[in-house]
């Protein structure tokens, strides 16, 4: 009997039945389509509720969909025995999905309690609590400690009183209870975001690989992440995760960093069992001079074997450069520029600086040994239009150009799709910055999601462009970076071509679907099923090579002998620490401290 399961869900519970052209939605992220990669909060909320000794299980119930076509999502859950069940649901595209699941739930466990958390849940809470199959919404973006106070009192029996649990939603007798959103911990270090340690000990533990897994082929190439970072110092127009849409959502007015020596904790773990790149999530700046040099001498003073992955926000001078050169043996930069147009990118407030300066960031890196620079432009944004968006293209030939034509750059564009994130400053005040929303209740997205054609699957429209121009947009510009990259060598014959073929298939399957849409019943259900298994061959890479975003090392995959023997060892932790539990050495009852947030 598990003490708590976690479910990841799909994008749309039923697409392995359903025809859905998703596009390009998902082609610069590791994931498919599907999503299939759950939120590293769950491996944190699994780590900390273990070290109360509660037995806690993550099943990526999309991986386990997406690895095979015969898996019983049903018979599943249908044998899970847990006191609860916690599904998340914080990127929205899972607005279909993980209803879904909860629903199937209660259909096998009725009177086991189903939480849902994350960042979307926390917007959409009200909705949430109205479906029958969802017992609390646990808000905020950590929840760690509210989840251990919720399930210790549901052990004491359902009809207790939760008025107590800060960010709670909660039903009783019909009706709903909205507990005021006061807890928002201004000190990250006793959380682990991601919990590999947890990951690796809980396939020992529950006898089961499969479950946890990431994402779709995490086995051979092992992406492995680490979050900085709460909160946020700038205000990107359509960021869910801007400042003004983490003070709304989650009540957090200030920007919280992970101690350094916390995340040079977590790089010396991930890299005793896989030498593949480290992701630094949020850029590291933010914390500071001080933090930055903290950070940075303490990797000069590990045996560093993997290359480490920064994002960076805004400009960063040659000093920076050489200093990560110096504190490590491999670096690698991401850079979201989304638009040419340095009007526009000070506008959306994403990397406000001038394409000259951008320039000059690009040859400090390459200067000071930088292995790889990923350069992301995106359509749908606030002010662009068509013609804006194409010169996206133009400016890759002037970087190439000015970068002595270096291959260590990969250039990429794709859609803002297919949601404006809820909170962000163009979700709340759309008119006021350029948007027209077709969705804005929960059920809305969930219908959206739904949609046969990723053009229809948008929530939204510009002043400048319609959703068949963000459509035409974005496969325009994506055909002519295509033609770019392999003019000037970047990718080679068969990746051009194969790209090429996909997004003038991909134009051909929009307008096919257009004209399916204009029939019913049996005749539009034929048509939709010819059409599906075609779109399944370019449902994924649609408008770059499959592997552009991969890094190049020797030892991608995860090292077997090496994740035993770290599993072991955290098994055998666990067990020191159940002794203790049993013994009453381990009070898992947690009273939270008051937090005092900055007005």
């Amino acid at each position: 009997m598990y003490d708590l399961v976690l479910l990841h869900p799909p994008t749309v519970y039923d697409f392995r039945n359903e025809m859905l052209f998703t596009g390009p939605i998902s082609d610069v992220v590791p994931s498919s389509p599907v999503f299939e990669m759950y939120p590293i909060g769950l491996t944190s909320i699994g780590d900390y509720l273990e070290r109360f000794g509660l037995k806690v299980k993550i099943i990526n119930i999309a991986n386990r969909m997406l690895l095979n076509p015969d898996f019983n999502v049903e018979k599943k859950i249908k044998k899970i025995k847990t006191k609860a069940f916690g599904i998340d649901l914080h990127w929205l595209p899972h607005a279909h999905g993980s209803v879904e699941l909860a629903k199937i739930v209660k259909k096998y466990h009725p009177d086991t309690p189903v939480l849902f958390g994350g960042l979307s849940s926390t917007y959409f809470h009200k909705e949430l609590i109205k479906y029958p199959w969802i017992d609390f919404v646990v808000r905020g973006d950590t929840t760690e400690k509210l989840i251990l106070m919720l399930l210790n009192k549901l052990e004491a029996g359902r009809n207790n009183d939760f008025s107590d649990i800060p960010n709670l939603t909660w039903k009783q007798d019909g009706r709903s209870f909205y507990n005021e959103l006061s807890y928002v911990p201004d000190n990250l270090d006793e959380f682990d975001f991601p919990g590999y340690g947890y990951v690796i000990r809980s396939v020992f533990k529950y006898f089961n690989l499969l479950d946890p897994l990431p994402y779709k082929g995490w086995l051979q190439y092992p992406n492995t992440a680490i979050l900085t970072s709460k909160g946020c110092s700038y205000n990107c127009l359509i960021c869910g995760g801007s400042k003004d849409a983490y003070e709304l959502n989650c009540n957090r007015k200030k920007l919280v960093m992970r101690s350094p020596k916390k995340m040079l904790e977590d790089i010396a773990l991930i890299q005793r069992f896989t030498r593949a790149p480290i992701f630094l999530l949020n850029d590291i700046r933010q914390g500071g001079p001080e933090y930055v040099n903290e950070f940075l001498s303490g990797l000069e003073q590990m045996d560093l074997k993997n290359e480490l992955v920064f994002e960076l926000f805004n400009y960063a001078d040659e000093e920076f450069f050489k200093r990560l050169n110096k504190a490590m043996p491999k670096y690698s930069i991401e850079l979201t520029l989304e638009s040419a147009d340095e009007d526009i990118r000070k506008y959306n407030g994403k990397l406000p600086c001038t394409n000259v300066k951008v320039i000059e960031m690009l040859q400090f890196a390459l200067k000071h040994g930088c292995s790889k620079i990923d350069l992301f432009f995106m359509t749908g944004i606030p002010n662009q239009d068509y013609d804006s968006a194409i010169r996206n293209v133009d400016f890759c030939e002037i970087i190439h150009k000015e970068c002595s034509e270096s291959p260590k750059i990969s250039y990429f564009i794709a859609p803002l799709s297919p949601f404006l994130d809820p909170g962000s400053p163009a979700f709340e005040h759309p008119e006021t910055y350029g948007y027209k929303k077709f969705c804005h209740t929960l059920e809305d997205f969930r219908e959206a999601m739904k949609q046969p054609s990723w053009k229809n699957m948008l929530s939204y429209e510009t002043n400048k462009m319609t959703r068949e121009e963000i459509v035409q947009a974005t496969y325009d510009s994506a055909l002519r970076l295509n033609e770019f990259k392999y003019n000037h060598n970047l990718i080679e014959k068969d990746v051009h071509d194969e790209v090429a073929y996909k997004i003038l298939k991909s134009v051909e399957f929009l307008k096919r679907l257009d004209e399916v849409d204009q029939l019913s019943g049996e005749d539009r259900n034929l048509e939709m099923s010819k059409i599906k298994e075609e779109v399944e061959q370019i449902n994924r890479h649609s408008i770059c090579g499959k592997n552009e975003l991969k890094w190049e090392v020797k030892r991608l995959f995860a090292d077997f002998p090496s994740l035993a023997y770290i599993g072991l060892e955290l098994l055998i932790q666990e067990i020191m620490k159940g002794i203790k539990c049993r013994l009453g050495k381990i009070d898992r009852n947690i009273v939270l401290q008051s937090h005092n947030i900055q007005k």
